[in-house]
């Protein structure tokens, strides 16, 4: 599996301890920075990690900014992008059993170290469920081919 990861400033130290995470479970992993504190914009990031996922250059996505909303909205205006925001792990779990998330999304200012770890490695082992909620899938790709010239 290959993941790519982003965050803006709010999301650094958290990023860094999650390719930490990646690495440690061999994964390999596509870093679209920031890697830096001082202030940007997070759409310039969340742009970036959620083509990458849309286009599938890559299997899955982590975004990680203040509270995870607004990467949370960039991203899910991609094609083929299921965003979840998760800051514990029941939501986490569900995400991809049922909704088959394909890009996480973690608030850097909300959720610990050792919380967005569990997190993530829960998120990253969990699998499509499949079955009836294959049909809601393909029902949320067909509202978006609906919506692309309103």
């Amino acid at each position: 599996m290959k993941v790519a990861i982003g965050c803006d400033h709010a999301g650094v130290e958290l990023k860094e301890e999650l390719l930490s995470l990646l690495k440690q479970m061999g994964i390999e992993c596509e870093d679209f920075g920031t890697n830096s504190t001082q202030s940007v914009d997070y759409p310039d990031f969340g742009e970036k990690v959620s083509s990458a996922v849309s286009k599938g250059e890559v299997e899955r996505g982590i975004l990680i900014c203040g509270t995870g909303i607004g990467m949370s909205i960039v991203a899910n205006k991609f094609p083929n992008v299921r965003a979840a925001l998760c800051n514990e792990p029941f939501s986490a779990k569900m995400s991809r059993l049922h909704n088959d998330a394909n890009i996480l999304v973690i608030g850097g200012r909300v959720t610990g170290k050792a919380l967005a770890r569990e997190i993530t490695k829960l998120w990253l082992e969990t699998s499509f469920e499949g079955g009836r909620h294959t049909r809601r899938i393909e029902k949320i790709s067909q509202i978006e081919e609906k919506t692309k010239n309103l």
